[in-house]
């Protein structure tokens, strides 16, 4: 039982406490740090929250954009230190808890409902 309660400890100084309420469908934009060379500097990536994953430390988001006609996804560890900032630029309104559908579709396909009931921080 000790050991449990230790990484525990280690496990809450890591998280992160200032991330906003992050919902499947919630179009976000994710500042990543890129390291190039010895400099690092932050990449923006936007996209459409599609899952989520796990709790805790281990809780991760996969983001789909699509770039130049290709979708791309990309599943991030939201409390890594890699992630600088995650902003939600706008909520939708969506059914399921998996929008996999959405990889299915190409153009105007993909729009999902904007909801406005609750407040975007």
């Amino acid at each position: 039982m000790k050991a449990q309660e230790i990484i525990r400890s280690i496990e809450a100084e890591q998280m992160k406490s200032d991330l906003p309420n992050i919902q499947i469908g919630d179009t976000v934009k994710v500042g990543v740090i890129i390291q190039e060379g010895e400099k690092e500097r932050t990449q923006p990536y936007e996209g459409v929250v599609i899952a989520m994953a796990s709790a805790g430390i281990s809780k991760t988001i996969t983001v789909r954009k699509t770039f130049q006609g290709v979708g791309v996804e990309r599943v991030f560890l939201v409390h890594s230190p890699r992630i600088e900032t995650i902003k939600i630029l706008r909520r939708s309104r969506v059914r399921r808890a998996k929008l996999y559908y959405l990889r299915d579709r190409i153009g105007k396909a993909t729009r999902l409902k904007q909801r406005f009931d609750r407040a975007l921080t």
